[in-house]
């Protein structure tokens, strides 16, 4: 049997505190090619998830702990749907090919994600090509939009 406790959360969440990206996660799935990817994910505030989409998979999003902003995006950038799990939804699942972004708005915050197997890394063109890369200059600006945008919202830059 596997179990995630609240010490398994602190866990993850001081490591995610720590790393440089700001997140970690624990896979419950035993290897990278398993048919259902099942994994928790320590997110801080400040963290980047660039917008994306899995054009193979559904993606469901649990949140164990925090809140969390869910942008869904069209095809051109615009914001179509905002969510905040943890505190007016408690699971969202997404269709395969749905262009999202994930804000964490609390520290210690935990979402668990399951999607489709096996694993597969996101290609360039599964990411917003307005939205730039991690590391890339622009990230910081990004991040404080995903908190304030809204519906019919579009990054200005």
């Amino acid at each position: 049997m596997k179990q995630i406790t609240t010490d398994n959360l602190l866990q993850l969440s001081d490591t995610a505190a720590h790393a440089a990206r700001l997140r970690a996660n624990v896979n419950f799935h035993p290897e990278l090619n398993d048919p259902v990817q099942r994994l928790a994910i320590a997110m801080e505030p400040g963290t980047y998830i660039r917008p994306h989409r899995h054009p193979h998979t559904f993606e469901l999003l649990l949140p164990l702990r925090g809140r969390f902003i869910v942008l869904n995006y069209d095809d051109e950038g615009t914001v179509i749907r905002r969510v905040v799990l943890g505190e007016e939804c408690a699971v969202l699942e997404m269709p395969a090919n749905t262009w999202h972004s994930v804000l964490s708005l609390d520290h210690q915050g935990v979402i668990f994600e399951v999607k489709q197997g096996g694993y597969q890394p996101i290609a360039e063109q599964d990411f917003m090509s307005w939205a730039p890369a991690e590391g890339q200059p622009g990230t910081q600006q990004l991040i404080a939009w995903y908190g304030k945008a809204n519906v019919g919202d579009r990054y200005p830059g």
